[in-house]
Parts: structure tokens; C-alpha cells; sequence
């Protein structure tokens, strides 16, 4: 135990406070059970560490624990729980619980046996948070999903300019009021380069030389690892979504050819939708419909984007400019709002607004006389009318 706590020390003395990420003021902290998930690296731990130093005015009221310490070889959740209850505790931080086998039954466990208890968990596998989140526990939990960096936070990690969060109909209605005071300081196109190669995951910052190879080392761990654990599948469909991913790569944006993508894999439609749908969920990959409604595993989307640039940049050294732009576009957009993919146009978004993206001369030809549509353009600083510049919607989140 005493080395529980002394790596909680630790890590506690070494938690700055200077910047937080964006779901630090979304989450609801007086929730009993609250799950945290999002992609390795996102920063999960440090916003639990974070909420701690900044609201536990007596740090020994919370706990913080990785599940994968060794002291859990030979020790429980449970036994951890009884110990810092009994000992005043009112607040369990549990990071990496996806390490934990059947760790969903002993939260449930504890969620019911300590009413006074707070707990708060994490994982980095998006597929076995999933999973594991059983019919009992989601009528107990809150869930919270951590995405990457948003520009606007890039920015700030930066120490370049500190800038609100804006709404998407704040963007559509004043951009061009907006864009001009911030590019009057700022040489916005520069830094957007830089986020769009490799500042979506915090980690850049440890090891900038070495983020690609990081970021691989997360990609491979997804379909080696996570994606067997959570589906029956075989060591052969492990391969094919390597494969599948490399053929994403060179032609995303994917206008998915349901019988083609078989044909190339040569697998079946199932196998190929199956693997679509569970690297959609662990965050890979955003897959776009017709229609926002009446999706599922099942249902064949129109078009498929890497889930953030970073990703492209990392498996591609021939990134093309037009799916750059829609998969930043989607990245950002997409975390607060539901995408489609429509008749005219690129993107969709909750059914009313309507983008199609390019470059600075791009033109309203393609939407022309369509309600609510816009023209979202790269390479420019600063917009007019019904054209705005695509490093503006970075500010969402």
C-alpha cells in the first residue's frame, strides 16, 4: 500500500495547473461513478490529477491508482477501496482499469457497498471500455468520452494566445469579426501546419522527434490487441485491418465500394464491416452515412476519414490536401455534433448545415442555392460571407 501512495505523491507534486483540457469544466465531478475514456495519451491521467490538487483541499481524501501497478498482482479493487474508506477516503481515481480483469463487476461492487465513495475510472482502450460497460453499470455510471487536442487548445499548450471555446453557430454567424482580432496577433496558417502533422495527441510534446513512431506503437497495440480482445476474430483478420488501414491511406477519403474493398482484402462483406465499425469505435477511423439517422454496425457508410490528421501523417508520407482538410474538419466539428455524409458537398452536420471544403479559390458552384451551406477554405486567414477559414473551426472545443 505504501507504495500506492507514494507514487500518488509523486505524481501529485509534479501535476501542473497551468493548462487543463476542455472536458475538464464539462464533466460533472459530484457524479458517484463518472468513466472517463478516450485514446492513449490524451491526457486522461492528468485531468484526474489536476481535479484533485485543484479541488481536494486535504489531498488524502482522494486516492490515485494505476490498475496496472504491480501492487494489484497480488491485491483487489475491492481491497484498495475498503482500505482508504475505513481510512476517511471519499474519492477513488482508478486510471487504466481496462487492465483490470472484470474490473466493471468490483466498481459495480463498490458502487453499491461504499454509497459515500466517489470513484472515478479511465481507459485508453476505447473497445474494452465499450464492452465492458455491462447493462448494470451504465444505469450507474457517466460517461465521458476525451478526444485529442483541439486547435484552440494547441494554441494555448503552445503559449501562442489564449482564445474561448466558440459555438458552431457563433463560427457560422461572426467568423469574420473573430478571425480579425485573432490574426491581428497571430500568425494563425503557421501553427495550423504544425497541429495539423502532429498536435492532435498531448505526447508530441515528450518526444517530438519520436511522435510518429509513438503514434504507431498506438496503432499497432489498437488492432493487434484491443480489436482481438473485444471480437472473435482470428489472427487472419488481425491482417486485413492492417491492410485494410493501409488501403485507407492511400485513397482516403474513401467513397466506400462495399464489393470492391472485399475483392482487395478478399474477404467477406461482414468481415469487412465488422472491422470498419471496431476501428471506428477505438477511434481510428469516422465513418460518414447518408443520413445521421438509422446507423449501425450493419449499415455500409458513404465515405470513410481517418478519425484526426495525425493519424494520416503517420501512415501516409503522400497525404492529399482535399482529405486533410475534411478529415480536420470532421475531427473537430464531429466532437459535438453528429455528422452525415450529403447529396451535395462534403459534410453534413445535425442535418442542417452544410460544408463543402477546399482550397482559398474555392468557389459555391457545387452548392449553389442550398439553404444554411457553406464554403470552408484552407489557406486563408480570415473569411467573408458564406466563406470561412477552416483553421477557425479548431475553436469548438
Amino acid at each position: 500500500m505504501d507504495r500506492l501512495f507514494k507514487a500518488y505523491g509523486r505524481l501529485l507534486a509534479e501535476t501542473d495547473l497551468k493548462f487543463t483540457r476542455y472536458l475538464y469544466d464539462n464533466i460533472n465531478w459530484d457524479n458517484r461513478l463518472i468513466v472517463i475514456k478516450g485514446a492513449k495519451g490524451v491526457g486522461k491521467t492528468t485531468l484526474m490529477l489536476q481535479h484533485i490538487k485543484k479541488d481536494f483541499p486535504k489531498a488524502e481524501k482522494a486516492l490515485y491508482a494505476s490498475l496496472d501497478h504491480l501492487w494489484f498482482a497480488t491485491h483487489s479493487i475491492l481491497d484498495l477501496a475498503e482500505y482508504h474508506y475505513t481510512h476517511g477516503g471519499t474519492h477513488l481515481f482508478l486510471d487504466e482499469v481496462h487492465k483490470y480483469k472484470g474490473w466493471q463487476q468490483e466498481i459495480k461492487n463498490i458502487y453499491d457497498s461504499y454509497p459515500q465513495l466517489h470513484v472515478v475510472v479511465t481507459g485508453s482502450s476505447m473497445l474494452k471500455i465499450d464492452e465492458s460497460l455491462s447493462a448494470d453499470l451504465s444505469r450507474r455510471h457517466r460517461l465521458y468520452t476525451m478526444e485529442g487536442l483541439s486547435f484552440r487548445e494547441y494554441l494555448s499548450l503552445e503559449h501562442v494566445v489564449e482564445l474561448p471555446i466558440f459555438s458552431l453557430e457563433e463560427i457560422l454567424n461572426n467568423h469574420f469579426v473573430m478571425a480579425s482580432q485573432i490574426t491581428s496577433d497571430v500568425k494563425v496558417l503557421h501553427h495550423f501546419e504544425k497541429y495539423l502533422k502532429s498536435g492532435y495527441y498531448p505526447f508530441y510534446r515528450e518526444e517530438e522527434d519520436g511522435f510518429f513512431d509513438r503514434l504507431q506503437q498506438v496503432i499497432e497495440t489498437i488492432i493487434t490487441n484491443e480489436i482481438p480482445s473485444v471480437s472473435n476474430i482470428e489472427y487472419d483478420s488481425v491482417y486485413k485491418a492492417k491492410q485494410l488501414l493501409a488501403v485507407l491511406a492511400e485513397q482516403s477519403p474513401y467513397t466506400l465500394n462495399i464489393s470492391s474493398l472485399c475483392n482487395t482484402l478478399q474477404s467477406s462483406r461482414n468481415n469487412v464491416v465488422k472491422l470498419l465499425d471496431l476501428m471506428s469505435r477505438a477511434a481510428l477511423i469516422r465513418r460518414l452515412y447518408a443520413s445521421s439517422d438509422g446507423m449501425n454496425m450493419l449499415t455500409k457508410p458513404e465515405k470513410i476519414l481517418f478519425y484526426n490528421t495525425n493519424l494520416m501523417f503517420c501512415l501516409t508520407s503522400n497525404v492529399d490536401a482535399g482529405t486533410l482538410r475534411e478529415t480536420y474538419l470532421a475531427s473537430q466539428i464531429g466532437t459535438a455534433h453528429k455528422l452525415s455524409m450529403p447529396e451535395k458537398g462534403d459534410i453534413v452536420a445535425d442535418g442542417k448545415w452544410l460544408f463543402e471544403v477546399g482550397g482559398k479559390s474555392k468557389g459555391f458552384s457545387q452548392i449553389k442555392n442550398i439553404e444554411a451551406s457553406y464554403v470552408v477554405a484552407d489557406d486563408m486567414e480570415i473569411g467573408h460571407g458564406n466563406k470561412i477559414p477552416l483553421w477557425l473551426f479548431g475553436l469548438l472545443y
